[in-house]
């Protein structure tokens, strides 16, 4: 029991760092002496020192014979910083509770054997579960090479994003319109269909005090963006557009002139939606958040890429059998394709309610 409540506090400060991290892990650190808490730390940024650092150094000499709470396995191997688990050996720690290995093959197994050769306690898996959703994102980047994407919409009681007359604004409320800027804020990049930017012509920033703007990737497949849309003249974030093998050169050019990136996904009509993701993965974007319309929800959903989804439901009923809808497309034609969500769960965000389901 004791151990938990130490490591839940390494939780809870690993949290500090949210949409900061990446491609790294979030990791706190909390180190206890005689029952009570004398240190702690959190990773903050990619290259700068990991949790346990701070949390050392913080410490100082009362580091001896002290025990180290941490949420994922000291590094061994040398990277944009060195190794953490060296660093634990000498600072003359006697016991490190860890909440689980890291995945990583770089490390994976290896932090514990240092530790446990150089005559330290180790045990492992103290509110795994826990860590293992604080960090979903890592996971699923550092094994499988692919971004951890969350589909996001908002809607009425009847399912409708917009009016039949395509009116959208608003309709979640104040409290949930900010909650979605906190999702912008924490994830590496956020996506939509070209369709979209020929609607709304949005923005996409984060629209909070020392917020983090997303890494905007726009799918268009036959390359409609236009020249002077604000993804591609306010240069308040990096812009990606997706297109394939067939779109027109001379756009290309035109949208690389003005400091686009373009991401070339598939020689068929569409973009390849799973090359892309690989393609964001290998430029180090780990988390995508999806804010579109029905077509491109429906196609992420299709094709099996989306790990997580957050329906805003408002209290209002619009109706309209041509009002959008949030997932469009083809749809799945029987019951048991249907997407189904596990570990589902609904909270009150103003007037609101938020779903919260993995696929």
């Amino acid at each position: 029991m004791t151990d938990e409540i130490f490591m839940r506090e390494a939780l809870r400060i690993a949290r500090h760092a949210e949409g900061r991290t990446s491609p790294n892990p979030l990791v706190g650190a909390v180190i206890v002496r005689d029952g009570k808490i004398i240190a702690q730390g959190w990773h903050r940024q990619a290259g700068t020192p990991h949790a346990e650092i701070h949390a050392l150094n913080m410490a100082g000499e009362l580091s001896r014979g002290a025990t180290l709470y941490v949420t994922l396995e000291p590094c061994s191997h040398f990277g944009r910083t060195p190794p953490c688990a060296q660093a634990v050996i000498n600072a003359g720690i006697s016991r490190v509770v860890a909440a689980m290995s890291d995945p990583n093959p770089k490390v994976a197994g290896h932090g514990f054997e240092m530790l446990r050769s150089a005559g330290i306690e180790v045990d492992v898996g103290i509110l795994e579960a826990e860590a293992r959703r604080l960090n979903e994102v890592f996971l699923k980047y550092i094994t499988q090479k692919l971004p951890f994407v969350t589909l996001k919409f908002a809607c009425s009681l009847d399912g409708k994003i917009a009016t039949s007359t395509g009116e959208s604004q608003w309709i979640s409320c104040e409290e949930s319109r900010k909650f979605s800027h906190h999702l912008r804020d924490i994830n590496d990049a956020i996506l939509i269909g070209v369709g979209t930017v020929l609607a709304d012509n949005p923005s996409l920033t984060t629209r909070l005090v020392d917020g983090k703007n997303p890494v905007r990737v726009i799918v268009d497949s036959k390359i409609r963006t236009p020249l002077n849309s604000k993804v591609v003249t306010d240069k308040s974030a990096r812009t990606i557009i997706a297109t394939t093998a067939n779109a027109p050169i001379e756009k290309i050019s035109a949208l690389k002139s003005l400091g686009v990136e373009i991401i070339v996904a598939g020689n068929g009509e569409r973009v390849d939606l799973e090359i892309l993701m690989r393609e964001l993965a290998s430029r180090e974007l780990t988390s995508v958040l999806i804010e579109g319309g029905g077509q491109i929800h429906f196609s992420m959903l299709k094709a099996g890429l989306v790990d997580k989804i957050l329906a805003f439901i408002a209290p209002k009923i619009i109706g309209g059998s041509n009002a959008l809808t949030a997932v469009e497309g083809a749809g799945f034609t029987k019951i048991s394709d249907a997407v189904t969500l596990k570990n589902f769960t609904a909270e009150q965000i103003g007037t609101d309610f938020l779903l919260q389901g993995y696929v």
